[in-house]
């Protein structure tokens, strides 16, 4: 645990330091790298419930659009009330983001919770269609919302000096002042691994806790576990309740980054992506889930001549990794625990 503590701190020193110099890095490969701490940041929080509970979740860009969504609005449509009370320097920047990211972090979280404790009775493919569905529907129900821009996406809004909001100019008060504030572009290399090292650091850690070890017993066996009086339910809404919320932050780095955001950003393909990530980093492995988030981050930009091909190289990956490694590139050994069966056998034989 002291030794985790050091490497946060150490990692956070070192994160601030490259952060000053990203002005010397190619805006094109800047860009790649803000993507893939943000893939991390999915992969790692999908990891906690697909990976450390065993569940099977295929909705996690519907948290990731409802934290983007909700944290641009609220910089943007608020965005005279930051300026007056924060000030337009760099610490006051920093206030308004890290709001902004909790209240996004929040609602999804929020919408886990309603959406976790009806469906989270569910196992294995049951679960993956509901929580598919529900992926779906936020996308849908975002696409008939025209204060954010509906299906055309949102990166801003007019904001005229008698208070009047609109995404668009309104003819009717053409001779009045008004203002258009764009989407804030405050994601940098800074606040995308400080969200990226302190997800690693705090999953990490309620793993080896006690706590932790519930979520890995709903895992391994969930009959048995109800059996020792864990309330498999619980544990399987809280892993939800954390993934949403991380997810929901990962939109919000997102939607600030790029100052603009559409529904498509959050498909169906969206999620398959990041279960790709955690099933080929290999699912219980927070350092193979990174390493899966960083490849396929950077596989699209290698196969960009053949983009429309995209899907059917992942399936590709996807099927020669369930039959070279089903357990991912770092994943437990699924077969480990037959070994001693085995070898039982093998000496009762002899015997």
């Amino acid at each position: 645990m002291r030794n985790s503590k050091i490497l946060f701190l150490a990692s956070i020193i070192l994160i601030f330091g490259i952060n000053q110099i990203t002005d010397y890095i190619n805006p094109y490969y800047y860009q790649i790298i803000i993507y893939a701490g943000v893939n991390i940041i999915l992969a790692t929080s999908l990891n906690l419930i697909n990976g450390y509970t065993g569940q099977f979740s295929l909705g996690h860009a519907g948290f990731m659009a409802i934290g983007a969504y909700v944290s641009v609005a609220i910089s943007t449509y608020f965005a005279p009330f930051f300026i007056s009370t924060l000030g337009n320097s760099a610490i006051g920047h920093g206030i308004w983001f890290v709001i902004v990211l909790l209240i996004g972090g929040c609602g999804a979280s929020l919408v886990g919770l309603l959406v976790g404790v009806p469906s989270l009775r569910l196992k294995g493919d049951y679960l993956a269609i509901v929580t598919l569905g529900f992926g779906e529907i936020i996308r849908v129900i975002i696409q008939n919302l025209g204060f954010i821009g509906a299906s055309q996406g949102f990166r801003g809004l007019y904001i005229y000096q008698n208070g009047t909001k609109s995404l668009e100019m309104v003819p009717e008060l053409a001779d009045m002042p008004f203002h258009f504030f764009t989407i804030p572009k405050f994601t940098n290399f800074f606040w995308t691994f400080l969200i990226v090292a302190i997800i690693i650091f705090g999953i990490s850690n309620l793993m080896r806790s006690t706590y932790g070890r519930g979520f890995i017993a709903v895992k391994d066996d969930e009959i048995s576990a109800e059996a020792m009086g864990i309330n498999t339910t619980k544990f399987k809404v809280t892993a939800f309740i954390i993934g949403a919320f991380f997810a929901g932050v990962a939109g919000g780095i997102y939607g600030h980054f790029i100052q603009y955001i559409n529904p498509e950003d959050f498909n169906f393909l969206r999620s398959v992506e990041i279960v790709v990530m955690v099933i080929l980093g290999g699912m219980g492995s927070t350092l193979g889930v990174v390493i899966g988030a960083i490849i396929l981050t950077i596989l699209p930009e290698l196969l960009r001549d053949v983009q429309e091909f995209r899907m059917i190289v992942y399936a590709l990956l996807l099927i020669i990794m369930m039959l070279v490694r089903p357990q991912g590139l770092f994943g437990i050994n699924l077969n480990s625990r037959k070994k001693p069966k085995k070898a039982l056998k093998e000496q009762v034989q002899q015997d």
